[in-house]
């Protein structure tokens, strides 16, 4: 972006305290990773952010927004007062995307949106300027901020949408108006939080309340609970999926190690996509879906799709310290993720000498049926497929539980959340190079730390 706040406070229906002529040419609500030329925008969270006001101008802020009322305002730099520095971030957002005037696409889902909104970036990216989602600021901070870091010259906006309670996707619809929405998938995550598969599917449907009237509708057509209420949306829809009345679905899939291919219906084409797993196909079979809807032929599609860059810890190959591979998945879990993982974990060849080791932190958000969700993977790992499995934090004890009939002593361990030190350590002694070890937990079991130390 690149606005004097003069431009900036008439947006905001303020004034500007200082120079009005000032270039902003970025915005930031961390004060450490503000720059010359930066707007901070202090936000209320743990801490108030207008405490870091001193740091902000230190690392070069220009300009802050200030709450009105809000004592100890900086009398050396430009102020714009606001009533709520978060709300009129967001508008600032909207406005500049009024400006800007890029096609939105909006996706979400339980799983997948990062690495969809990835693949959807890859395959637009050939043809026009496209500025996509950053890791996964996906919330109501994290969508405006996207929006305000785009360049004016961008062609195609991606924006990865997230939610976890009711609302939270209509006003993130509201505030950017897509011209594409995208549902990957339905699933469990935030399960504590909406009680339901059928109350999260209403919430993911939220990110068409603003659809535009001359844009189209993609979703997961294998999924009833998208199919049922699709039925309500008058704008163009497509499916994408493995069934045969999908708009767009898959036929002779292979998963290989660090790969997976497929074809698509009424097309020769063959993709090849750097992950393995259906899920990652559903994924890619979504992105297809929106390289069709803007033109794209499916030889330009599978080109971007064969060497797109995941996010990290999404299914993510490393090497470890005695040659072992490992899959980094780590960013964050619910049932269906797991299950997906480990199925296709399960798929890849090993040597002969080789096991499949799988590492399962909990998975958090599950509320009340948080027991009952854990002890059911045990009908997804085989001892036979999945030859040793670590289970980490306390809910993982009603899985480990739920496995003491199907896995000998030597091949099924737990640990306790604060026993990962013993975990990493049993599991560099158990570990040989001919070995492939799996990690899926949910983000706040930290088991990035565990492949940090196997490395």
């Amino acid at each position: 972006m690149k606005m004097q706040l003069a431009e900036i406070a008439k947006a905001l229906n303020t004034t500007c305290e200082g120079d009005d002529k000032t270039i902003i040419t970025s915005v930031a609500f961390d004060s450490r990773k503000i720059s010359e030329g930066g707007l901070f925008v202090p936000l209320a969270g743990e801490r108030d952010g207008h405490d870091f006001i001193a740091s902000a101008i230190n690392n070069g802020a220009s300009a802050t927004l200030w709450k009105k009322g809000h004592p100890n305002k900086p009398e050396n730099l430009a102020v714009l007062e606001v009533d709520d520095p978060l709300t009129a971030m967001q508008d600032l957002a909207r406005y500049y995307l009024r400006k800007v005037n890029p096609t939105v696409v909006g996706i979400t889902g339980s799983n997948g949106k990062t690495t969809t909104k990835d693949m959807i970036a890859a395959v637009l990216s050939k043809r026009f300027n496209v500025h996509k989602t950053q890791a996964n600021f996906n919330n109501e901070i994290g969508v405006p901020m996207t929006i305000l870091e785009m360049k004016p010259n961008t062609e195609i906006l991606v924006l990865e949408m997230g939610m976890d309670r009711p609302g939270q996707l209509h006003h993130l619809s509201e505030l950017t108006h897509p011209d594409v929405c995208v549902i990957t998938m339905i699933g469990e995550a935030h399960i504590e939080f909406f009680g339901s598969r059928d109350k999260i599917a209403d919430a993911k449907m939220e990110i068409t309340d603003f659809l535009r009237e001359d844009g189209e509708f993609i979703y997961n057509g294998d999924e009833p609970l998208l199919e049922e209420r699709a039925k309500k949306i008058e704008q163009v829809k497509a499916t994408f999926g493995f069934k045969d009345d999908d708009t767009v679905f898959a036929t002779k899939f292979r998963s290989y190690k660090h790969h997976a291919t497929f074809t698509i219906n009424n097309s020769e084409q063959k993709f090849s996509i750097p992950m393995i797993g259906k899920h990652n196909v559903s994924n890619a079979m979504a992105a297809i879906s929106v390289g069709h809807h803007f033109g794209e032929s499916d030889e330009e599609i599978a080109a971007s799709l064969s060497n797109f860059t995941p996010t990290a810890n999404r299914m993510e190959w490393e090497k470890g310290d005695v040659g072992e591979d490992i899959m980094s998945d780590v960013y964050n879990s619910n049932p269906t993720a797991v299950r997906a993982v480990v199925t296709s974990f399960g798929q890849i060849e090993v040597p002969a000498d080789g096991r499949r080791i799988a590492v399962l932190g909990d998975m958090l958000e599950l509320g009340e049926k948080s027991a009952e969700l854990h002890a059911s993977l045990a009908d997804t790992l085989d001892p036979q497929i999945i030859n040793e499995v670590y289970l980490f934090g306390d809910e993982m004890k009603h899985l480990y539980d739920a496995l003491k009939s199907k896995y000998g002593e030597d091949n099924l361990h737990y640990y306790s959340p604060d026993h990962m030190d013993h975990m990493i350590e049993d599991l560099k002694n158990d570990i040989k190079p001919d070995d492939i070890v799996v990690l899926k937990g949910s983000h706040g079991m930290h088991l990035e730390k565990v492949v940090d130390r196997l490395r």
